[in-house]
C-alpha cells in the first residue's frame, strides 16, 4: 500500500462508522474509493456526479438549505453524509453547497450497503435510533480506561461462603458468643420459624452487652439489630459495596428473590474481591475524633476516583460509591457537633440537597444542605442550629466540598426552616411558579433526610408529591425551566464552546451535559408523583409508570452514561497531571470517535428536551 493510501486508510480508521471495520477490510477500503476536491461555492452532490455516493469529508464544509434558503446542518471535517444512498435513514432530498474548499471521499452506495450487510458494529451507525451507537460508546468508554471491576461481574449471591448461622431470640447472649466461637462466625442471624428478626455481630457483643454492663445471661433479642437491610443475590456484589457503604455496616445478609435467605457476607469478603473498599473508608471516617482527621480521610476521595475509572467503572456505579462516602463525611461531622453542643432543643431532620441528595457526586461538588426542624422550635432555638450548620459547613468545606456558591446551605436562614416553613416555600413555589421559585423547585425537589428524625421529611415529601402530581401548570413551568440548559451542539453541529476567558474553548460538561438529564428526569418524575430522586432510578421509574417512554428512557440513560463516565475520566486526567478538577472538556482532548459520540449523545437529549417541549409547550411559560 503506497503512502497516499495509508494516509487514507489512518483517516478512515479514526473516524466513525469506518472504525468500527476489522483492520482487513480498512486495508482494502480506500482503493474502493474516489477522491474529489471541490471548490467553495461549489453545488453538493456536483452535478456531473451520476452514481450516487456517500461521502466523507476530509477538509472543509458543507452547507444545507431547505427551499426558503433556512440552514439545516452544516458537516465539516470527518463527519459522513449517506442522505444520497437508500436505506441510511437520512434525509435523501437535501442538497447542499460548499462553503470552504472542500476535499471528499466518496463511497460507492452499493459498497455502503455491502459494509452495512456484513459488520453488524458498522451498520448499528446508521440506525434510525441513537441507542446502539450510545451503548456501544458507553462500552467502548469503559474498554479504553481498563478491565471492568470483577465486583461489577459478580453477583451478590457468588460471595455467599456457607449456609445462614442462625440462633432463636430466646437464647441467651452466652450462648450466642459461644455459637460464634464455635462456627467461627463474627454473626448471627436471629430466626424464629424461617423468619428473620434481627442479627447480632461481635461488635453487638462489645459495645450493648460488655461495655453497657448487660447481663450475659439476658435473651440475645435484647442485644440484637432489628432494622436490617437484606439484598437480593442476583444483584451487583457492587450493590452490596454501596449498601454497606451507605447504611455504615459490615454484615449484610442475601437472600432469594422467594425471601429465602443464603446466609451473610462481610466486608472483608469484599476486599478479598476488590482494592477498593468504600466500606472501610466509611468506616475510618465513623472512627475520626475532630475534623482533623475527617480531612485526611476525605483526601483518599480523589484516588478513589481515579482508581474506579480505571476499573472500569461506570458513572453510576461511581457516583453511588462517591455519594456513600459524602454521606459518611457528613453524618460523622453532624455527631462530632452534637457531642460538642449537646441535644439539640427539637427534633430536626438534615437535609442534603442537590447531586449529593441524587447520590450522584463527583469530587468535584460543593455542597448543598438545609435544616427541617420540628414546628415546636423557638425562636432562641434557632442559635443552636445555627452553631450546628456551621460547624457542619465549615467541616465539609475543609474536606474538600466547597460553599454553595448560591448559599443552598443550612448556615442561611432561609433554608433552616421548621415544617410549617418548609410547607409554605413548597405552596408558594408549585401554586405561584416564577424564576426564582422554578430555581428553588431545581434544588429542593432533590432532597433527602440524611440525619436526626426522618419522619419529619416523609411527611413533607408525601405532601409535595402530591402537590405536583397532575399539576400541568407548574410542571410546564418546570419543563421551560429544565430547557434553559441546552445540550451545546451548535445548529452547525458543532460543539458551543466557553469564552469566558478562564475556559476558553471548552465545553461545560456538568452544565450542559449532565444537568439537561437531570432536569428531563425530574419532571417526568414529578409529573407521575414518583418519590426517586436517583437520576437513574427516576427515568425508570417515569418509564415504568408510562410517563415517559421505553425509547426515550433509554436513550437518555445511555446519553447520561457516556457524558458522565467522559466527565469523570477527564477528572481523573487533571487530577494526574497535578491539575485541580473542573467539569470543562477540550473538544480537541477527545478522539474523534469521542467526539462523534459525543455529538450523539447530546443529539439525543436534544430530541427529548424538543418531545418535552412540545409535550408542555413550554414557549407559554418561559
Amino acid at each position: 500500500m503506497n503512502a497516499e493510501l495509508i494516509e487514507i486508510r489512518e483517516f478512515l480508521a479514526g473516524h466513525p462508522p469506518f472504525d468500527l471495520l476489522p483492520a482487513e477490510v480498512l486495508d482494502a477500503l480506500p482503493k474502493r474509493l474516489t477522491v474529489r476536491y471541490l471548490r467553495r461555492g461549489s453545488d453538493y452532490p456536483p452535478e456531473t456526479d451520476t452514481a450516487p455516493a456517500a461521502t466523507l469529508i476530509r477538509t472543509g464544509a458543507i452547507e444545507f438549505r431547505n427551499s426558503k434558503g433556512e440552514l439545516l446542518e452544516k458537516l465539516g471535517e470527518g463527519e459522513l453524509h449517506a442522505g444520497h444512498c437508500p436505506e441510511t435513514g437520512d434525509i435523501v432530498t437535501l442538497s447542499g453547497k460548499c462553503v470552504e474548499d472542500t476535499l471528499l471521499y466518496l463511497l460507492p452506495c452499493e459498497e455502503l450497503q455491502s459494509l452495512r450487510q456484513h459488520y453488524n458494529a458498522f451498520n448499528s451507525h446508521f440506525e434510525q435510533s441513537l441507542r446502539l451507537r450510545l451503548q456501544q460508546a458507553v462500552n467502548q468508554l469503559q474498554q479504553r480506561q481498563g478491565n471492568v471491576s470483577n465486583l461489577m461481574g459478580l453477583d451478590a449471591g457468588s460471595l455467599v461462603r456457607r449456609e445462614p448461622i442462625s440462633i432463636e431470640p430466646s437464647k441467651s447472649i452466652r450462648e450466642a458468643a459461644q455459637h460464634m466461637s464455635k462456627e467461627r462466625v463474627s454473626s448471627l442471624l436471629v430466626m424464629e420459624n424461617d423468619e428473620l428478626l434481627g442479627i447480632v455481630t461481635d461488635r453487638d457483643l462489645r459495645q450493648r452487652c460488655i461495655a453497657a454492663g448487660v447481663s450475659v445471661d439476658e435473651p440475645v433479642s435484647t442485644i440484637m439489630t432489628t432494622d436490617i437491610f437484606t439484598l437480593h443475590a442476583d444483584h451487583a456484589a457492587f450493590d452490596a459495596l454501596v449498601e454497606m457503604t451507605r447504611r455504615q455496616i459490615h454484615h449484610l445478609p442475601i437472600a432469594q428473590r422467594n425471601g429465602k435467605l443464603l446466609g451473610i457476607i462481610t466486608s472483608s469478603d469484599i476486599m478479598q474481591q476488590h482494592s477498593l473498599n468504600t466500606v472501610a473508608l466509611a468506616g475510618t471516617i465513623r472512627r475520626c475524633q475532630s475534623v482533623d482527621e475527617l480531612v485526611e480521610a476525605s483526601r483518599q476521595l480523589p484516588e478513589l476516583q481515579l482508581q474506579f475509572i480505571d476499573n472500569g467503572m461506570i458513572a453510576d456505579h461511581l457516583t453511588q460509591a462517591l455519594s456513600a462516602v459524602t454521606d459518611a463525611i457528613s453524618q460523622r461531622l453532624l455527631e462530632l457537633a452534637e457531642a460538642q453542643l449537646g441535644e439539640p432543643p427539637v427534633p430536626y431532620a438534615w437535609l442534603v440537597c442537590g447531586s449529593q441528595a441524587r447520590r450522584e457526586q463527583t469530587t468535584v461538588s460543593d455542597q448543598d444542605n438545609a435544616l427541617l426542624i420540628d414546628d415546636a422550635m423557638k425562636p432562641e432555638d434557632d442559635a443552636w442550629f445555627e452553631k450546628l450548620a456551621r460547624f457542619v459547613s465549615d467541616g465539609l468545606a475543609r474536606c474538600g466540598f466547597e460553599y454553595c456558591p448560591g448559599e443552598v446551605m443550612a448556615t442561611n436562614p432561609k433554608w433552616r426552616q421548621p415544617l410549617g416553613g418548609w410547607r409554605d416555600y413548597f405552596d408558594h413555589w408549585i401554586n405561584s411558579p416564577e424564576p426564582m421559585a422554578l430555581m428553588h423547585s431545581s434544588i429542593f425537589f432533590d432532597m433527602r433526610p440524611l440525619h436526626g428524625d426522618e419522619t419529619l421529611f416523609q411527611t413533607l415529601r408525601e405532601e409535595i408529591l402530591q402537590q405536583c402530581r397532575d399539576n400541568r401548570i407548574f410542571l410546564a413551568f418546570m419543563a421551560a425551566n429544565a430547557l434553559k440548559h441546552r445540550p451545546p451542539l451548535g445548529f452547525f453541529r458543532q460543539f458551543v464552546l466557553v469564552h469566558d476567558g478562564e475556559h476558553d474553548d471548552s465545553l461545560d460538561i456538568k452544565h450542559r451535559g449532565v444537568i439537561p438529564v437531570v432536569d428531563l428526569a425530574r419532571v417526568f418524575a414529578l409529573s407521575a408523583g414518583l418519590p426517586e430522586l436517583n437520576t437513574r432510578e427516576r427515568l425508570i421509574a417515569a418509564e415504568q409508570a408510562g410517563a415517559l417512554s421505553h425509547n426515550g428512557a433509554d436513550d437518555l440513560l445511555h446519553a447520561l452514561e457516556f457524558i458522565a463516565t467522559l466527565r469523570a475520566r477527564h477528572q481523573v486526567e487533571q487530577h494526574l497531571a497535578g491539575e485541580p478538577m473542573d467539569n470543562f472538556v477540550r473538544p480537541d482532548s477527545l478522539s474523534s470517535v469521542e467526539r462523534a459520540q459525543l455529538k450523539d449523545a447530546f443529539a439525543a437529549i436534544s430530541t427529548m428536551q424538543e418531545a418535552l417541549e412540545q409535550r408542555y409547550q413550554t414557549a407559554r411559560f418561559a
